[in-house]
């Protein structure tokens, strides 16, 4: 199965020591690796489908500190959908003006939705089919932008009938607030004030991050397996979906 990570912030913030430990992951996960960084309506998106352990690309990703409020990453383990570029998440497309940003984590079998012009995967992957779903239904349920809420309310609606094909981990980002949903495997932390050192689990590496951070800095941290060996990760139960806005799970 393929890798998450997902990070929502009050700020912007780089995310180059939990990628560094995420990367490492790829020993297992080779097929591939993206991540997506929001820059107010913008987004920096890098792909590969070389194994993030030894891609140049990824490599330019640890040492460029590119600072964002809402950032996905995904390491990917070939289900569906052959290796190549077209089949490398994070998928980007857009709707009501904004841009969207996807990675799955599962395995969706016998999906195969009906979708109109609007929304159509370029790859073959199970993943880029359940986006274009997604946003078409987000396009009949809502004439234009609606609100966290009103979205989180929808999506969640939405995330039953395809995890019933399957296992539907994934993180889904407008720039606005990052939502993450759990059928398997999903973790998540806010880290704020006050910050302590972490340790990451796959990397000889420690960081203490109240020498880089501000009192009134504080960021979700959503993962698929926990980061750091001394942080206390909080498991997603299965079936949940929770939206992050300014760094913290907002009750909808």
């Amino acid at each position: 199965m393929c890798q998450l990570l997902g990070m929502n912030g009050n700020t912007p913030t780089d995310i180059v020591f939990s990628f560094t430990g995420f990367a490492t992951r790829a020993a297992e996960h080779k097929d591939g690796f993206g991540i997506a960084f929001f820059e107010g309506p913008g987004v920096r998106c890098f792909v590969d489908h070389t194994s993030a352990s030894t891609s140049p690309v990824a490599a330019m990703v640890k040492r460029y500190p590119i600072r964002s409020r809402q950032v996905i990453a995904h390491i990917r383990k070939a289900t569906q959908g052959r290796v190549a570029l077209e089949n490398t998440h994070p998928f980007v497309r857009e709707l009501w003006g904004r841009y969207w940003v996807f990675a799955h984590n599962g395995d969706l079998k016998d999906f195969h939705p009906k979708l109109h012009a609007a929304f159509h995967p370029v790859g073959d992957t199970d993943s880029e089919r359940a986006l274009c779903w997604l946003l078409q239904e987000l396009a009949k349920n809502h004439a234009s932008l609606p609100s966290v809420q009103h979205l989180t309310e929808t999506l969640r609606e939405l995330a039953a009938p395809l995890a019933a094909h399957g296992s539907f981990n994934f993180l889904l980002s407008n720039g606005d607030a990052l939502w993450a949903h759990a059928s398997t495997h999903l973790h998540w932390l806010v880290r704020q004030h006050p910050f302590r050192s972490a340790r990451l689990q796959d990397e000889d590496l420690t960081v203490n991050f109240a020498e880089l951070t501000t009192p009134e800095d504080r960021v979700a941290v959503i993962v698929t397996e926990p980061l750091t060996a001394d942080e206390a990760w909080e498991a997603f139960a299965p079936g949940e979906l929770k939206v992050f806005q300014g760094g913290v799970p907002l009750d909808y």
